[in-house]
């Protein structure tokens, strides 16, 4: 139901709100999650030990509350994306740029489990191997399936029109760090060049009803992001607003 509604939002219009997880993988912090607060959260092994698999236990207590969980996964492969998107509510792709490639991570998500000679005919003409077959797959299987890949190169930026002409694709996300230094501005995350950047990013994907947006840890930039009509917000991570929640707590205690 959580995916269901997270993709509605999306579909619909709406603004969606989430945050990374990175290396919370305890259930029971899900209680400690105001009402209302998220729409979804990513969780993420990409820059970390742990495992995708790890977050499993977090992502059905999320369920539980209506929160959506998608993973980004570290590979861009497409049986990796099948595979994501068999235990989780979708998936986030790092570092999408070739529509090409995008169509086939796309397929791997939403068109599953077609593979092979079969996948290439839809892909090629839109020709399924039985209307039954088309039904189940994309009103059953993956009807709730949420696709989104990350923006985050110049080239990406590119070719965007044609990615997000890509049926399957809700969403797409911009992750600053690497998307500033395929820039050549590496981490100015206020820098004119970036906001203009995104601004184009947002009016691309707008033409496509698609949401867009970027991870930001600070609440200006990503006001401001909003303001520009990003519509997919992801704000922080659980260890940036553990040690921001620690510093503002003990900077007060200790200074009385």
């Amino acid at each position: 139901m959580a995916a269901q509604q997270l993709k509605q939002k999306l579909i619909q219009g709406e603004t969606v709100y989430g945050t990374l997880i990175q290396h919370a993988v305890t259930p029971a912090m899900v209680d400690f999650i105001p009402d209302g607060a998220l729409d979804f959260v990513i969780v993420t092994a990409e820059h970390n030990a742990l495992d995708l698999a790890d977050f499993l236990p977090l992502r059905y207590a999320l369920a539980s509350k209506g929160i959506a969980c998608l993973a980004r996964t570290h590979s861009r492969e497409p049986d990796d994306v099948s595979k994501v998107c068999d235990s989780f509510d979708g998936v986030v792709v790092p570092y999408v740029e070739d529509y090409e490639h995008c169509k086939r991570l796309a397929a791997a998500a939403v068109y599953r489990p077609l593979k092979g000679a079969a996948l290439d005919q839809v892909l090629a003409g839109g020709k399924w191997p039985s209307d039954k077959t088309e039904a189940y797959v994309t009103e059953q299987k993956c009807a709730d399936t949420v696709f989104i890949p990350m923006i985050e190169s110049v080239a990406g930026v590119e070719n965007l029109d044609k990615i997000c002409s890509i049926p399957g694709v809700q969403g797409v996300f911009v992750g600053p760090n690497d998307m500033t230094v395929s820039m050549g501005i590496p981490n100015e995350y206020d820098h004119p060049d970036l906001i203009a950047m995104l601004q184009k990013i947002i009016d691309t994907a707008d033409m496509h009803h698609v949401a867009a947006g970027c991870w930001f840890g600070d609440e200006a930039q990503a006001v401001r992001t909003i303001r520009q009509g990003a519509r997919l917000v992801v704000f922080s991570n659980d260890a940036l607003m553990l040690k921001k929640a620690i510093e503002a707590s003990f900077s007060n205690l200790r200074n009385g």
